[in-house]
């Protein structure tokens, strides 16, 4: 069969490197997934060369994330170990490197949202069943890469993600010692088979004849130490009631040394038939584990209690650990630990697996049930129209005209969750800022009109920005409506230690001291840039405004105090008012809102003659075929209609409202006629 397309994120994470993928974009059928997994990976071939692997175990691994089915979990993370030279897929083992990439792929994914400077998120390890807290750098609500913690074994430097593993002891085998021993005896060797993160079978490095400083390259070579390691690992595995471990990664084997001072030790961490080129995260808490309590092959010389951190020196520096050593003696526990990694996100887009991974057709009788589609599925979906008209054949584009993290790309990507479904394939949010709205609108405007392109659009794109200057794209023209999403009224804000009592006040301070404060806008023709005019121009007053590329920065800027008043949408504000970050002052419309009945309008404020209602929708380019926009047109009021998408929008202040084609395009019309009119009133300029 042909190759298939499927959406990837391919991370650096930790010392690891491997591809991100929401569980939907999968087969629900674990053997086929598992045939994606190695087609992705390239695992039948030792250097990967058909894959995005690396010839390695390090760059190997795959994450699958999806929102917890967990009441106290935000996120389930399933772990996948994929061969290197042959046809695996192992899910038993966590990796804690990959689990560094999870929260931020989540966030650019929208299964989940920033909180202002950093957000910490619980993430459920479905392989283990354990829970680990996950804080990122998100400074004024949006995700950063850029910091700078510098990690052993990774070039340059990043933002630093902690990892706070709360219940990781025993997590695999129901005990941190599965054998009911500290010290086992296997072949004449003392072990200790410890669970802890990840189950390991420790042994004295001195024990075989080693210092435990040699590189992995002189490991794996020395003579019948692998074969003799993994001898030892097959027993132990049985010990520690896993079965038969010949054709699983766990447990992994650990050479264990004395370190460089009492809070240190060395490790020789073996993938289980190489030596780690630094060391897996999983395994550096268990060998800190394993060094913080008494009795093992690997115990500190000295008894340690209370909060520590153990150096896990690895081939290429150290991992630190903080440990919180609870009890003394032969009761001393481990209550939770704790570690920094980072992680980079290196592209997005679409994987291409090769059919020759697959042991039937995914088709006909397959056992695939389906929220994964290919296109041999998608063209299932449309057997009984024209072969013309077929759609969708591959990942559909969904193109936002503003930054990550504001009110638009999260709307827009709780409905493209269930739009994708509905229309038989993954649909893949293209954040597309600048040169306020036109640099997405004229993308899509020039994109293939065959549906797999489409717009988030709102009042700014096809009505404010191009009432207000030349554009190189005619917003009624060069576009297909395809139907409203919903309307969100504007409200006004102040930075929240800004001494503004109200808009009275405001305006009063104005007019004693023009230009005394700054407003920001997601650019010039956009709503925000309106309202303010509008007010200012109603008001009698001088402010100078600040344009920023979207909505994300614009109140990013203004809950940093860099500005002072902003008119953003309910859905961007909301939250930052619900937190304290800012101060509503008003509404800019023509009533209240009932998630903020004590904020009053613009109007009643004294201010009248400012409206701006804003309102989102979705196009596709010019001359795309009729039935494909009223095909896209069903799906996307069947989404409207349902009642989860109804609660998140409305949650944040925007009213759910659903068009026909022939309805949204007759408001595009009407808007941008209105607009028109407001520029000359106001005499409003894009400078």
């Amino acid at each position: 069969m042909s190759s298939i397309a499927l959406p990837c994120t391919l991370m650096r994470a930790g010392t690891s490197r491997g591809p991100f993928f929401l569980k939907d974009w999968l087969p629900e059928d674990e053997a086929v997934r598992n045939e994606v997994l190695i087609g992705a990976i390239g695992a039948s071939d030792l250097l990967q060369v058909d894959g995005v692997g690396g010839g390695s175990t390090l760059t190997s691994k795959v994450a699958i994330v999806s929102r917890s089915s967990q009441p106290d979990c935000h996120l389930d993370y399933l772990f996948a170990q994929v061969g290197v030279g042959q046809c695996s897929v192992d899910t038993r083992p966590n990796c804690g490197n990959m689990l560094s990439g999870v929260v931020p792929f989540a966030l650019e994914q929208g299964l989940i949202h920033a909180q202002d400077g950093e957000t910490t998120v619980r993430v459920f390890n479905v392989n283990t069943r354990s829970r680990i807290d996950v804080t990122v750098q998100t400074p004024g609500g949006r995700l950063t890469y850029e910091g700078e913690t510098c990690l052993d074994g990774v070039a340059g430097s990043a933002a630093p993600i902690r990892l706070n593993f709360l219940d990781a002891w025993g997590a695999v085998t129901g005990s941190l010692f599965p054998t009911g021993r500290r010290i086992d005896v296997i072949d004449g060797v003392e072990v200790s088979c410890i669970d802890a993160a990840m189950p390991l079978m420790m042994i004295r490095a001195a024990d075989l004849g080693l210092t435990g400083r040699e590189s992995p390259s002189a490991l794996d070579g020395h003579p019948g130490l692998l074969a003799r390691i993994e001898q030892l690992r097959c027993q132990a595995g049985a010990l520690m009631g896993l079965g038969d471990v010949s054709t699983s990664v766990i447990p992994k084997p650990v050479l264990a040394s004395p370190g460089d001072d009492a809070l240190s030790i060395t490790s020789r961490y073996f993938t289980p038939r190489r030596c780690h080129a630094s060391h897996a995260v999983t395994g550096a808490i268990g060998v800190a584990t394993a060094f913080a309590l008494p009795g093992t092959v690997a115990s500190s010389t000295q008894a340690l209690s209370g909060a520590c951190r153990v150096g896990v020196l690895h081939p290429q520096g150290r991992i630190d650990i903080d440990v919180l050593v609870h009890g003394q003696g032969e009761a001393a526990s481990i209550e939770r630990a704790a570690l920094v990694r980072t992680a980079r996100k290196i592209f997005h887009g679409e994987l291409h697996v090769p059919g020759y991974v697959f042991s039937q057709p995914l088709e006909g009788d397959s056992p695939m049930k389906t929220r994964w589609t290919t296109a041999l599925a998608a063209a299932a979906v449309m057997a009984a129209a024209p072969a013309a008209m077929a759609f969708p054949t591959k990942t559909i584009t969904l193109v936002v005209p503003t930054a990550a993290g504001g009110g638009n790309d999260a709307m827009a990507r709780t409905i493209a969750q269930k739009l994708g479904p509905l229309l038989g394939q993954t649909i893949i949010i293209d954040n597309r800022a600048g040169a306020n709205g036109s640099i997405a609108s004229e993308y899509v405007a020039r994109a293939t009109p065959d549906g797999h392109t489409l717009m988030f659009g709102y009042i700014a794109t096809h009505a404010m920005n191009p009432a207000l200057q030349k554009l190189r794209y005619d917003p009624v023209a060069d576009f297909e409506p395809i139907g409203l999403v919903g309307y969100s009224p504007t409200l006004m804000v102040s930075h929240a230690a800004t001494p503004i009592k109200d808009v009275k006040d405001l305006v009063a301070q104005l007019k004693a001291k023009p230009d005394k404060y700054t407003y920001a806008s997601a650019g010039n023709g956009t709503a925000p840039h309106y309202a303010a005019e509008l007010f200012k121009l109603n008001a009698g007053v001088v402010m100078l405004g600040v344009p920023y590329k979207g909505s994300a920065p614009a109140i990013s800027d203004t809950i940093g105090g860099q500005t002072q008043v902003m008119f953003p949408s309910f859905f961007t504000a909301l939250p930052h008012v619900r937190s304290g970050k800012l101060k509503a002052l008003a509404v800019a419309g023509p009533k209240r809102s009932a998630l903020l009945p004590d904020v009053p309008t613009l109007k009643e404020a004294g201010v009248d003659g400012v409206d701006v209602q804003q309102w989102y929708g979705v196009f596709a380019p010019a001359k795309t075929p009729k039935p494909i926009i009223e095909q896209i047109n069903k799906a996307l009021n069947q989404v409207l209609n349902d009642k989860e998408i109804i609660k998140k929008i409305e949650d944040h202040g925007a009213d759910v409202e659903s068009s026909s084609p022939e309805q949204f395009g007759a408001l595009v019309k009407a808007e941008l006629a209105k607009w028109k009119g407001v520029v000359q009133k106001a005499k409003l300029s894009a400078d």
